[in-house]
């Protein structure tokens, strides 16, 4: 019996909607009815794709506060808000510092906060919204590049600050961890065609279901979060990893 999420004809914002995780979520928003904005800086990936979605899209900089400010004009009053974009900066301390911290910051954190609080005031007047960020299980615990893990900590420490704020408006925000995820063109794909003994050996040592986990697996726990349902998951930070984290919280 199919669950009616009851996200139908709402308008739902996706960054870095055209591969990966983020196209991944569009798709499965747009499934359940959602009319959907996709946001990504390479315009040819996002017409492709929102003629895909038969939805609209904008081609931005979301590190930008211009690249944010455009993107939330072509979307209009979005209820829900998907933050996905991101990327690394460094890979070791030893080719790490405040440049690539900033880097880090100004991928992921920032155009969440920035997104976030331009669809905010919508949505409260509407009393009712979805805020949904993509971190990583390595904002969850240590581990993976310093940069990136500090920025995704950070990205969980915003969702839990802003719950606790707006949750009287009928507003919920929470926090994706994904674990290892492959797909085409990812990081981990270009891995593995590089270097295929060593991922082989990563993935019997590091993730305990023996696989690599799949964008579809990440969606579809990020269009509950976003559904009526859902109403009182605010706040949480969800790992979607296969029990590859090792964080008790």
């Amino acid at each position: 019996m199919r669950v009616d999420l009851g996200i139908a004809g709402r308008t739902a914002l996706v960054t870095g909607a055209t591969r990966g995780i983020g196209l991944a979520i569009a798709r499965a928003l747009a499934a359940e009815g959602a009319r959907v904005v996709v946001a990504a800086r390479t315009a040819a990936d996002v017409n492709r794709v929102a003629a895909e979605l038969d939805g609209r899209g904008v081609a931005a900089d979301l590190t930008t506060e211009d690249g944010c400010r455009r993107t939330m004009e072509v979307a209009g009053e979005v209820q829900i808000l998907v933050n996905n974009l991101g990327a690394r900066a460094g890979r070791t301390w030893a080719d790490t510092g405040v440049a690539e911290l900033d880097r880090a910051m100004a991928a992921n954190l920032y155009p969440a906060v920035r997104l976030s609080l331009m669809a905010l005031p919508a949505m409260q007047r509407a009393r009712w919204g979805r805020i949904v960020v993509i971190s990583s299980i390595y904002g969850r615990e240590a581990g993976g590049a310093p940069a990136y893990n500090a920025a995704k900590a950070a990205e969980i420490s915003f969702v839990t600050s802003l719950a606790r704020e707006v949750a009287r408006d009928g507003v919920t925000v929470n926090c994706v961890a994904p674990g290892s995820i492959l797909f085409e063109g990812g990081s981990w794909h270009r891995r593995l065609l590089e270097e295929p003994e060593r991922i082989r050996d990563f993935v019997e040592r590091e993730l305990p279901m023996g696989r690599f986990g799949q964008p579809e697996e990440v969606a579809s726990v990020v269009t509950f979060l976003c559904s009526v349902p859902a109403s009182l998951v605010n706040g949480a930070c969800w790992p979607v990893d296969g029990a590859q984290s090792r964080s008790n919280i």
